[in-house]
């Protein structure tokens, strides 16, 4: 009775879920790495383009894209497993489910080219599953059915210019660099003689001279005195909104994320992304979570 049931608990579908959930996890950790890697690097761009050494940025910046472009592969693919984990029950049937098999596929297709070893298994066991011909049919997507986003990173095509130049400026954006050089607008000497003829009349020195407190004819007070005299405190510029927002994540989709407010929903910020990745071990994500997500990835 033992092995029986031993050998019960050690089932093909067992088997996948396991692999399914030890791919999320390394997918995970393989994107936190890359992206302490990439802040060096990017941080090494910025130092390249202030001492103007554009040529060595403008090769080394393809790095970073390739590094990007792989980790939005690896966000589709930690997706694409959390989709079949949260219906694993429809894994069961021998024929692959059609509201699956764009994850499947993907995965099959893009398993062998990644560094992902759990992948691997996951494609494995899946090809036991559905046959060699269901395989063969993924790795040349026959059918169209691998997304179209999966097959187009995994291509070997070098960025295109306008890409890299607009890495270059976003990277100059966020440390601060000069890049590209802008030049600065100097007003016409007509008007600065005419300022500095103002200063000569002006006894002040071209100072704002504040108004005297409007009063009603009475004496102030010796707290009224004071409050006229009072000058806010430096850098208040009025209360603050509580709402803050984050700015989206550059992405090789779009180089130059905006904020916008209005009817369109703002992503979470990288605390709240944080948050929502601490799932307690072996739990099973919702899809509601999922749908949303992936309609975020399809919109980058």
């Amino acid at each position: 009775m033992k092995l029986t049931s031993a050998s019960s608990c050690d089932t093909p579908q067992t088997k996948l879920k396991v692999q399914l959930k030890l791919a999320i996890a390394r997918l995970r950790m393989v994107q936190q790495r890359d992206e302490q890697i990439g802040k060096t690097q990017q941080r090494a761009m910025a130092q390249l383009l202030e001492a103007g050494k554009i040529d060595s940025a403008t090769i080394r910046v393809e790095n970073i894209i390739r590094s990007d472009i792989t980790t939005e592969l690896h966000e589709m693919l930690e997706l694409y497993c959390e989709l079949l984990l949260a219906r694993a029950g429809l894994l069961e049937g021998p024929v692959c489910d059609p509201g699956l098999e764009e994850a499947i596929k993907s995965i099959i297709y893009a398993a062998p080219k990644t560094e992902i070893k759990e992948l691997a298994t996951v494609r494995q066991l899946l090809g036991e599953k559905y046959g060699k011909e269901f395989v063969l049919a993924a790795m040349e997507n026959t059918d169209g059915k691998v997304n179209e986003k999966v097959v187009r990173k995994l291509s070997v095509e070098p960025p295109k210019q306008e890409l890299v130049q607009g890495y270059l400026e976003e990277i100059a954006r966020a440390y601060g660099v000069d890049w590209p050089k802008r030049a600065k607008v100097t007003p016409p000497p007509d008007l600065i003689d005419d300022f500095d003829d103002n200063d000569e009349d002006d006894p002040s020195g071209g100072q704002k001279v504040l108004a005297e407190p409007l009063t009603t004819g009475r004496k102030l007070s010796r707290g009224e005195e004071e409050l006229n005299r009072a000058t806010p405190p430096q850098g208040f510029a009025g209360p603050r909104s509580p709402v803050t927002v984050t700015p989206p994540r550059r992405t090789t989709e779009n180089v130059h994320p905006k904020v916008t407010l209005g009817s369109v929903e703002l992503k979470p910020n990288k605390k709240m992304e944080a948050v929502a990745r601490k799932e307690p071990e072996g739990a099973v994500p919702d899809i509601s979570d999922l749908e949303r997500r992936f309609a975020a990835l399809k919109k980058r």
